[in-house]
């Protein structure tokens, strides 16, 4: 039985099939879901090229053996609420100046013409211009940066789609470890912005719920090595350290994150929301390094 028949999701953030955005477009589309996705306006015409020319066929394959489907793939820059915010220098830009209004409102309003109200709406992205730096050298606009396009872009999202969402849907976003735990490495205000979504989470939960009613939760999922994770560059050592030191020692599937994403925002989970569920092979609950010399 296909749970999500008759249900729209919207996911945010995909832009190639590698992502976790991606796996949760795909376990939805298996549930019945109808999927609307919204890609960053520079890489839009690559992405819809690709999966156009079929580049992403083997890997939009369905458990039934048919391939996923799309409904339509939106423009979208979440830095942005209206177009008016959006400055002069990327208006201009010869990969923006020819795209449709990409402001998370201009697309919400894209959305409700096109299909009317949605049921679902995964928040699937993140940028920190200056990840590759430690805190302590990471500029004021570096951090307000990673803020602005990890964080607040949820809460946007959230407040703009929450009124053409049907009663009773939900809301998904994808986090980190490095919210609550030292993660050397992972840099430029992006363990900030990590630790504001799920806090966001939880005050957003409240919120929507009592307004909408709809249920809000996040997936703070363990390391993969996709093309946007490759950007922190130490994305290897993060995942080996996760093998090594995680009570499941095995590789983490961006597929384990789809279904447990599937399952959130699903009608199995109806009584579940402002919640942070870990999908990383159970790295969170430990305190020490198996794999340090302190204990050879």
């Amino acid at each position: 039985m296909k749970s999500l028949k008759g249900k729209r999701a919207f996911i945010a953030g995909i832009g190639d099939d590698q992502g976790y955005g991606w796996a949760i477009a795909k376990a939805l589309a298996d549930a019945g879901a109808e999927v609307l996705v919204g890609t960053w306006t520079p890489i839009l015409k690559i992405f819809t090229m690709s999966l156009r020319n079929g580049k992403f066929d083997a890997s939009r394959k369905l458990s039934d053996g048919s391939l996923m489907e799309i409904a339509k793939v939106y423009s979208l820059d979440a830095t942005f609420d209206t177009m008016d915010d959006v400055p002069e220098e990327i208006l201009s830009n010869k990969r923006f100046k020819d795209s449709e209004p990409f402001a998370i409102s201009d697309v919400v309003k894209a959305v409700e013409k096109d299909f009317g109200k949605i049921d679902i709406l995964v928040h699937s992205l993140a940028n920190g211009p200056e990840v590759k730096n430690p805190l302590l050298e990471t500029s004021r606009k570096g951090y307000l940066a990673a803020i602005s396009s990890s964080s607040y872009s949820f809460v946007s999202l959230v407040s703009h789609f929450g009124p053409i969402m049907n009663e009773g849907g939900a809301i998904l976003n994808l986090s980190y470890l490095a919210s609550e735990k030292a993660v050397p490495g992972y840099g430029g205000g992006m363990s900030s912005a990590k630790a504001a979504l799920e806090s966001d989470t939880r005050t957003l939960a409240w919120e929507a719920g009592r307004k909408w009613k709809l249920r809000v939760n996040c997936i703070s999922a363990g390391a993969l090595g996709s093309r946007a994770a490759r950007a922190i560059g130490f994305i290897d050592q993060m995942i080996n350290y996760a093998h090594a030191n995680s009570p499941l020692q095995k590789d983490l599937k961006s597929e384990e994150i789809g279904n447990a994403a599937k399952f959130l925002l699903g009608p199995e989970s109806s009584a579940i929301t402002g919640v942070t569920l870990y999908v990383d092979n159970g790295l969170h609950a430990m305190g020490v390094a198996s794999d340090s010399p302190t204990f050879n």
